[in-house]
Parts: C-alpha cells; sequence; structure tokens
C-alpha cells in the first residue's frame, strides 16, 4: 500500500473515532465509584436532578426543583462547536411544575411529566405524561397531552421509552401491585394501548419508581423503597429479560452507587458506558462529630451533597 494512502487512511479513522466520541459537559470521567456530574453546572448545590441527553449528544435536558415541590423546571443545556452552553429553561418549562424529560430513541421526541392543564389555566391536581415532537426546523412543537388510556386521576411519572415505542412510566394504580408500581402500555393506532403492570420480579407491594428502560428492552433499571435491602431512602435496582423475554428477579446495585440517601432518576447513556442518577446523599462532613466555623457551614450548605439532589454518574458494569 503506497505510504501517503496509508497516511491518509490512518487519519480518516482518527477523524471518524474523534467525530464518534461523546463529549460531555464534565472531562473527568468516571470509573467504579460514583462521582457528581458536572461539578458547578449540573451539580451545583442546588435541587437538580434527571437526566436525558439527544442520541446525536448535542443538547442535555434535567429538571431544578425548589425544595418542597414550590417550583419544578426542565432546564435545557446545548453543545455547539463541540462546546457546551449554560443551562436555559427549556422552551416548553417554566409555567407549571415539569420535571423529568426523557428523549426517545431516535431523538423526534421527548416525554415529560407536569401538572399543567388540559384545558384552561388552572394547573391540575395530578401529573400527567406529555410530548413534543421535533419539528423540520430543529425546533419542537407544542406540548401534546397523551390519552386517558395511559393519563388518569393518578400521578404518571417518568416516562422512558423503548425503539419500539413501548413506554414505562411510574403511576400509583389500582391495578397495581403495590403502593407505587413501574408499568407499560404499546403503541396502538389511536394512541396507546392500556397500561400493564409489570411483574412481580421488579414490583413488589413497596414503591417502585423511576424506571430506565434500554431501548431494546434489554434491561430495566428503577428505584424502589422499602425493600427489605434498602439502605435508605430508596435504591437502585436492576432487571434483566431471559432468552424467552422474562423479566428475571431485580436486583440490587452494589452498595458504591446506592446509599443512605434516596437514589433514583437513573439513566444509562446511549453507548452503554456511563449510569447517570440523581441522588440526595449528603457529604460525609455533617456526621463527622467535628465543630465547623461558620464559613465552614456555608460551604457545606451551599455545595453539592447539601441534602438537596445532586445528579452523579459511575461507570455502567454489563455484569450487575
Amino acid at each position: 500500500m503506497p505510504y501517503r494512502l496509508l497516511i491518509l487512511l490512518v487519519f480518516m479513522l482518527m477523524a471518524k473515532l474523534t467525530s464518534a466520541q461523546v463529549i460531555y459537559p464534565d472531562n473527568d470521567l468516571p470509573a467504579d465509584k460514583p462521582k457528581l456530574f458536572g461539578r458547578g453546572v449540573l451539580s451545583n448545590g442546588l435541587s437538580n436532578r434527571d437526566f436525558t441527553i439527544s442520541p446525536d449528544s448535542n443538547e442535555i435536558y434535567f429538571t431544578i426543583q425548589q425544595p418542597r415541590f414550590l417550583s419544578s423546571t426542565i432546564l435545557k443545556m446545548r453543545k455547539t462547536n463541540g462546546k457546551w452552553g449554560e443551562p436555559e429553561v427549556a422552551s416548553f418549562s417554566g409555567k407549571y411544575l415539569d420535571l423529568e424529560a426523557s428523549f426517545t430513541p431516535d431523538g423526534n421526541a421527548i416525554f415529560f411529566s407536569s401538572n399543567r392543564p388540559v384545558t384552561g389555566t388552572a394547573p391540575k391536581n395530578d401529573f400527567d405524561i406529555w410530548k413534543i415532537n421535533r419539528l423540520t426546523d430543529g425546533s419542537w412543537s407544542e406540548p401534546v397531552h397523551l390519552d386517558t388510556t395511559m393519563n388518569s386521576n393518578k400521578d404518571e411519572y417518568y416516562p422512558s421509552a423503548a425503539k419500539n415505542g413501548d413506554l414505562y412510566f411510574t403511576v400509583a394504580a389500582a391495578y397495581g401491585k403495590g403502593k407505587e408500581d413501574i408499568v407499560m402500555c404499546k403503541p396502538v393506532k389511536d394512541g396507546y394501548s392500556k397500561p400493564v403492570s409489570l411483574p412481580e420480579a421488579i414490583n413488589s407491594p413497596n414503591y417502585e419508581f423511576n424506571p430506565f428502560i434500554d431501548p431494546d428492552e434489554r434491561f430495566i433499571i428503577f428505584s424502589s423503597q422499602g425493600r427489605k435491602d434498602d439502605m435508605g431512602g430508596g435504591d437502585l435496582y436492576i432487571s434483566k429479560k431471559d432468552k424467552d423475554g422474562n423479566w428475571l428477579p431485580a436486583k440490587q446495585l452494589p452498595a458504591p452507587i446506592n446509599s443512605a440517601g434516596l437514589d433514583y432518576c437513573p439513566y444509562v447513556t446511549r453507548d452503554g458506558k456511563y449510569l447517570i442518577f440523581t441522588s440526595n446523599r449528603a457529604n460525609p462532613q455533617f456526621s463527622d462529630l467535628k465543630t465547623k466555623s461558620y464559613q465552614q457551614l456555608k460551604d457545606l450548605l451551599t455545595n453539592p451533597g447539601n441534602g438537596f439532589d445532586d445528579i452523579y454518574w459511575v461507570k455502567f458494569d454489563k455484569n450487575w
């Protein structure tokens, strides 16, 4: 092979590898121990939670909340020329209580939960699942309320869609197996089929919530509160399918991931390399029995680890 042609092929391969590399708003990639994601931006001492990134890795959405749910707003970050911009209020959020945006696997739509009214201007007394669609110019459509086969007078939270359109979410339904269940409905001609509670391998008499479904439905990661092995306010669990497509009994993710706090809102990156999740775990310095100055207390209370929600990430292990 001529030398010049070899050099050209090497440069082409390097360019391809570079273009395929996902650039996150955090250059310090995690290993097997969870670490704050985007410290100072997505984890900054405010109550920031849940996460989704577009398939082209150019858009991130997450939620900022006021404690006691006084406000809940979906924020957007966009990457331009390889550089991430500052968070800003998403075009479809800011007026009502909105949270838990989730891209579809093709990136052409976003599901989210909201208490916005279906008619009129007064907020609803419960949360429903809404959808926005990508328009030809790259902008988003007006939010569309999903049909009442799916939405009810209960709270519907944390939508997560598979490639085939199956939609998983959380609801405290009469047909459920516990206090809060993970359910799934399928797309049909006129909307969605009636939601079905997932089997006992996943749902229990306790609280199961915040499902992330693998786009190919090979596994599901979710939170549960109240199980015998619960380490605190709620832990992350994973269930995989067997060769016949049945869900296997869920397993608790290891302790470096779960904590004495609430660990929830799981999201696995498209390349399967990282698990991103939300936790309100506290900085160990709060309980080290050492007297602190006012400045030390101020630093603890205004930085991540202050007991509000923070976003973490960790290397995803296929053997979980």
